[in-house]
C-alpha cells in the first residue's frame, strides 16, 4: 500500500473558514491563510478547501482567496465550490490551485466529470460524494453548503460512485455525513463498501476525533487518504503526531 495522505479540510464561507457538526450549525474557526500555512508547516500533505456557499448561492467558488493561498503553500491543493463549467475549473487551476473537486455540479450535470477530464486530465478532477444512510440504502445528498438547501439527489452512493469513475473522476471523496463532525470515527462501514468497487484513490471523510480514527480508516477500510477538519482546527491532535502514532502503527506516511 503506498503512503497514506493526511489532509486536511478548510470550508470556507463569506472568506473565512468554518465548522460545523453533520453539515449544520458552522461557527467561525480562523482566517483561511493563516491555518493554511500552519498546517503546511505543521506537516500536512495537501490541503482541501470547500467553498461551502457556493453551489447554494448559484455561484463558483471566489478565486481572490486562491491567488492568497497560492503565493503561499507549497503543497498540493484542491478547491470545491460551485464549478459548474471547464471555464469556472480553469479560472480556479489558473489562480494556482492543483486539483478541483465537483460535486453538486457533477450531480446536475454528470457530463461535466468527462469534460474536465478530458480538458485537464483525471488527475486533477476529484469527486465528493456527500453520503447518509437512509432505509437501509446509502444516499447521495446535494446542495450540503445549508441546512436549508440540502436535499437528496435520488441517486445511491454506490452507484455514482461507479458511475463517476466511469465518466473518468480521478479521485473520490467520500464524505459519510452521519460521522460529519462528531469525532466519533469514520464510518468504517461504509468506506469499506465503497472501497470495494472504487478504483481510483479514495479520500474518507467525516468523523475523525483521534488518532486511532485514522489507523483504523487506514488498515481496515484501505483508504489512501483520510481527510478531516475540527482535531485539526482544535488542534486536539497535530499532524506531526498523528504521523507519528501511524509510523509506530506500521503504516507508511509520507514524512
Amino acid at each position: 500500500m503506498p503512503a497514506v495522505r493526511i489532509i486536511p479540510c478548510l470550508d470556507v464561507r463569506d472568506g473565512l473558514v468554518v465548522k460545523g457538526v453533520r453539515f449544520t450549525a458552522h461557527r467561525e474557526v480562523g482566517d483561511i491563510l493563516d491555518l493554511a500555512l500552519r498546517y503546511r508547516d505543521g506537516g500536512a500533505d495537501e490541503l482541501v478547501f470547500y467553498d461551502i456557499s457556493a453551489s447554494p448561492e448559484g455561484r463558483s467558488v471566489d478565486t481572490t482567496w486562491i491567488y492568497r493561498v497560492a503565493r503561499e503553500l507549497d503543497i498540493p491543493f484542491c478547491v470545491a465550490g460551485g464549478i459548474t463549467s471547464v471555464a469556472a475549473a480553469e479560472s480556479v487551476l489558473n489562480a494556482g490551485a492543483d486539483k478541483i473537486s465537483i460535486n453538486t455540479p457533477a450531480l446536475s450535470r454528470p457530463e461535466l466529470i468527462s469534460e474536465l477530464a478530458r480538458r485537464f486530465g483525471s488527475q486533477c478532477v476529484v469527486v465528493g460524494i456527500d453520503s447518509c444512510e437512509r432505509d437501509g440504502d446509502y444516499c447521495v445528498y446535494r446542495d450540503t453548503g445549508t441546512d436549508q438547501t440540502r436535499r437528496e439527489s435520488g441517486r445511491l452512493t454506490l452507484e455514482w460512485l461507479a458511475e463517476v469513475q466511469s465518466r473518468g473522476a480521478g479521485e473520490v471523496v467520500l464524505n459519510c455525513m452521519q460521522s460529519d463532525g462528531t469525532r466519533s470515527g469514520y464510518d468504517l462501514r461504509q468506506l469499506s463498501e465503497a472501497r470495494r468497487i472504487c478504483h481510483v484513490p479514495l479520500i474518507a471523510s467525516g468523523g475523525a476525533g483521534r488518532w486511532e480514527d485514522f489507523a483504523a480508516v487506514f488498515s481496515i477500510a484501505r483508504v489512501d487518504g483520510a481527510l478531516a477538519a475540527s482535531v485539526f482546527h482544535e488542534q486536539t491532535l497535530t499532524i506531526a503526531e498523528l504521523k507519528g502514532q501511524l509510523v509506530a502503527s506500521s503504516l507508511e506516511v509520507r514524512i
